[in-house]
């Protein structure tokens, strides 16, 4: 087994390995992520326990298993011919145009991201996008990256939009009032502004007449193949939605709510659950499962706490300014996020965040919440949720949500590359990160 330095630059090398690999797509990004997590494993990198079992370093359970759980509502919940219904009852009240059509995808998907979370968001939403795509006869690959990048972009106004947020709040003891207060205004221009990108490249999108006819002329009400069922899971649904929302009362977690959720409507469905998890995206849940052990392996051998704590100290925060820190901190945090999941990140900068405003505002007790709550610690609090956030932007690795569309697509015959999908996503980060720039400047300096 390695140790000390050997071991340091052998989990470098394994993630820089297993990022080029998923680059190069020369081999299966899920094949890629497994290798990864092996040679981890193999050369004692991380051990069995902590990738296992480790909330630190190991998989996160949280969100393989909301994954799970959200994927068999969704596919009980399809057989239904419910997302045949929206799909065309959203067609119709936008007219059948392809642009009207993307703008509503994308406003919905980003709210509801604030409202719920952005993975549960994009399972939903996906499976209506292909299905108009497929009934206008349009490339659904630009509609899925929209809602991709809209996600992570809704997902970072609050609290539980996003799982770093819930992090961030916790170790500064902000509340869910203060996340809308201060994101919600500046992800609101965000929006705008990827609106405005958006219309610029497919603004002019036209659809043949005669498939927007058909379209238009359907009687959507025929497409429910099971009305019961429909019910079943529309209910299962809003009790699962609600729990999300209601995670802050009743301190049940998304995941188990989730698999609460798919358990019970497995059983008033009746449908037969190995057809049901036959159609989990497994792939994708194994992808995400080899990746956070290749990400373990750096984190435990420290690069991500060298990392951050060189960003706090090079920055000299002082009570004076700490405008360069949350600068700084904004555009580290959005392009080390775009390629390292932001959970361990977050899990290892925010406690050097609190230390940071202990020693910063001078001798208070660090869990004190006038220490931490600060006027001169609060922006670097909101440029590490922003830049966190923002960062799953960059990358098809970037966010939970960007893998669980690009297993969608490709489960559907529409593969989306990492290079298209950073070709996309990454201008879209510096938009937004650069937005994110002058809003703190502008109300906090």
């Amino acid at each position: 087994m390695l140790s000390g330095s050997s071991a340091y630059w052998a989990a470098c090398l394994t993630f820089v390995f297993t990022l080029a690999l998923i680059v190069s797509e020369k081999v299966h990004k899920t094949k890629a992520a497994l290798l990864g997590a092996a040679v981890t494993l193999v050369l004692g990198l991380l051990s069995q326990e902590e990738a296992f079992h480790s909330v630190e370093l190991g998989i996160d359970h949280g969100v393989i298993f909301l994954l799970i759980g959200m994927m068999i509502i969704v596919d009980i919940l399809g057989k239904s011919g419910a997302f045949e219904w929206s799909a065309v009852r959203m067609a119709k009240l936008v007219g059948g145009r392809p642009w009207p059509i993307m703008m509503v995808l994308v406003l919905a998907t980003a709210l509801f991201s604030a409202l719920l979370d952005n993975v549960t968001t994009v399972l939903l939403f996906a499976p209506v996008t292909l299905l108009l795509a497929d009934e206008l006869e349009l490339d659904p690959v630009p509609f899925l990256i929209a809602e991709a990048l809209a996600s992570n972009i809704g997902g970072t106004a609050t609290l539980i939009g996003d799982p770093p947020n819930l992090m961030i709040a916790s170790r500064s003891k902000l509340g869910f009032i203060d996340f809308i207060a201060n994101l919600g205004p500046v992800v609101f221009v965000m929006l705008v502004a990827l609106v405005g990108v958006l219309w610029i490249f497919f603004g002019r999108m036209r659809v043949d007449e005669e498939k927007r006819q058909h379209i238009l002329g359907m009687n959507e009400s025929k497409l429910i193949r099971d009305p019961s069922l429909v019910r079943k899971s529309v209910v299962v649904l809003l009790f699962v939605t609600a729990g999300f929302m209601l995670h802050g009362v009743t301190h049940v977690e998304p995941a188990a709510v989730a698999l609460a959720g798919a358990a019970v409507l497995l059983l008033i469905s009746k449908e037969d659950p190995h057809k049901v998890l036959a159609a989990v995206e497994w792939p994708t849940i194994f992808f995400f499962i080899g990746l956070y052990i290749v990400i373990g392996g750096i984190v435990k051998a420290g690069l991500v706490a060298q990392l951050s704590a060189f960003v706090i100290h090079e920055t000299s925060p002082s009570l004076e300014s700490t405008a360069t820190t949350s600068f700084v901190m904004l555009w580290f945090s959005g392009f080390l996020s775009a390629f390292v999941d932001n959970i361990p990140y977050v899990a290892t900068m925010a406690p050097l965040v609190s230390d940071m405003a202990n020693n910063v505002v001078g001798g208070g007790t660090p869990a004190a919440a006038s220490t931490l709550q600060h006027p001169a610690i609060l922006p670097v609090w909101w440029a590490l949720a922003l830049g966190s956030c923002l960062g799953g932007n960059g990358t098809a690795i970037g966010a939970s949500a960007n893998v669980a569309v690009l297993g969608i697509a490709e489960r559907a015959g529409h593969k989306i590359s990492f290079l298209r999908f950073m070709a996309w996503g990454m201008p879209v980060l510096l938009m937004t990160l650069l937005i994110a720039h002058i809003y703190l400047w502008l109300r906090f300096f």
